[in-house]
């Protein structure tokens, strides 16, 4: 059978129009955005006012840093994949498996036309943060590697959260895992706090971990921290968590299908 890419392009032009109808939780998100930047920014002046720049990063990197990584956030934070706990939940997985459709596909294009919606939102997100806190423009040079690692975090965040959502086919509920998850990867991919901050050992370990592909190697590329000469070592290791979890997201969907099957009779 032929593939055709049409269907999914549908599939996420109409999850765009369904979140642009709940426009009171888009405001409050653009809300959320702003409290938490403006809460972060007095955290980092305070600390910033006790001690010398850590890692000997300046303040005006860190409020960047701080402002890049939440508007991140708009777009991570979705989780088209959830789709899968709800109808493994409800039964209706069954009926989807018999559509003529790739349904990580379907997932996928459900997802991307939220964060499209969201990604929208982060241009009046960044112009009332700049009331807030000036930020650092890097060179086009930069923003286009910056743009490339974000598309790559974004794929392995979208494949970290398919994996976590198929474990519902076993345990019917995923909440607690991805809420475990999810606080993890906020502190340990870099979206609180640089991961450069940490020390020795521990830095290292942080930084190798999948969490950081998400996180951490955008903005670190965003800051400088990641020169030109390293990016293709950090592209290669966003690609290498990728196709791990691309691959492990395989076998794991095949036995869910088959779990569906027994079932099912």
């Amino acid at each position: 059978m032929t593939f055709r890419i049409e269907p999914y392009l549908e599939f996420g032009k109409k999850a765009f129009a369904r979140e642009a109808t709940y426009r009171m939780e888009v405001f409050t998100n653009v809300g959320s955005i702003l409290v938490r930047l403006y809460l972060m920014k007095m955290v980092w002046v305070a600390l910033y006012a006790q001690n010398t720049a850590p890692a000997g990063v300046p303040l005006h990197a860190i409020l960047t840093y701080t402002v890049i990584a939440l508007m991140m956030s708009l777009v991570l934070e979705i989780d088209g994949t959830r789709l899968i706990r709800d109808r493994v939940r409800e039964g209706s997985i069954a009926t989807d498996l018999m559509k003529p459709i790739n349904l990580p596909l379907y997932f996928f294009s459900d997802g991307f036309g939220q964060t499209l919606l969201h990604g929208v939102l982060i241009v009046p997100s960044l112009l009332l943060a700049l009331f807030i806190v000036h930020i650092d423009v890097p060179s086009p040079l930069v923003l286009l590697a910056f743009a490339f690692s974000f598309a790559l975090g974004y794929i392995v965040n979208f494949l970290l959260n398919f994996l976590m959502n198929t474990i519902a086919f076993w345990t019917l509920e995923t909440f607690a895992i991805q809420l475990i998850v999810r606080w993890v990867s906020d502190v340990l991919g870099g979206q609180i706090v640089p991961l450069i901050f940490f020390p020795g050992f521990l830095q290292k370990i942080v930084l190798a971990l999948p969490f950081a592909a998400v996180y951490s190697t955008p903005l670190l590329i965003y800051t400088g921290t990641i020169a030109p000469s390293a990016y293709p070592a950090a592209f290669a290791s966003q690609l290498a968590w990728g196709g791990g979890f691309a691959v492990l997201a395989t076998f794991l969907w095949r036995g869910a299908l088959k779990r569906v099957v027994v079932q099912g009779g």
